[in-house]
């Protein structure tokens, strides 16, 4: 009887544990210092998987994505350019131009800890592609190398952290403002 007990549970914990870990939420361990100060080497991230299923990334998500490169690493990285964005990389910041912004904006991120954006990089995304960033700008290999990548790379968004216990918090995105559609009211 003990047996059987033993084995339902483990049966029906099962059933709740695996649908969860392999369609909603991953958990991801940092590896490196290329989201400084964002997220440090060693932190436990629980991924969301299942709001991409239903929704496009948007700019200033963090996400855990497939490295085009090699496709069994995982990276994690900040979008900063969307399908369709033009995005400059060139005198330490990062311009995007599109639709709405044809002159182009420079992005302000304040969550940097030095707001360097070393190289050059001119690149017109495709429908389908992303411009990914790491926020520790100096040590990131990052879509400056290695290119934009493809929406079916993108595994999920950060979600939550969960270790160290001192730093738990769920995640917020950036949102730019500068880059928001203007809003008209009647005037």
């Amino acid at each position: 009887m003990f047996v059987i007990e033993i084995v339902q549970i483990v049966v029906v914990a099962a059933a709740i544990i695996i649908p969860v870990r392999f369609f909603l939420v991953q958990p991801f361990y940092v590896r490196g210092a290329s989201m400084e100060p964002t997220f440090f080497d060693k932190e436990y991230l629980l991924i969301d998987e299942i709001t991409y299923r239903f929704a496009e990334p948007k700019r200033g998500d963090v996400v855990v994505f497939r490295y085009p490169r090699d496709p069994s690493e995982f990276f994690i990285k900040r979008i900063v350019g969307m399908p369709g964005d033009t995005v400059d990389v060139k005198d330490g910041g990062v311009t995007i131009t599109n639709q709405d912004h044809a002159g182009g904006v420079v992005l302000e991120e304040t969550y940097l800890d030095q707001p360097v954006t070393i190289g050059n990089k001119h690149v017109t995304l495709n429908p389908d592609e992303y411009f990914l960033l790491g926020d520790n700008r100096g040590s990131s290999l990052d879509s400056r190398n290695f290119g934009p990548v493809k929406e079916e790379y993108i595994v999920g968004k950060v979600w939550l952290r969960g270790l160290p216990l001192d730093r738990f918090s769920l995640f917020e995105p950036t949102t730019y403002e500068q880059l928001e559609p203007a809003v008209s009211g009647d005037e």
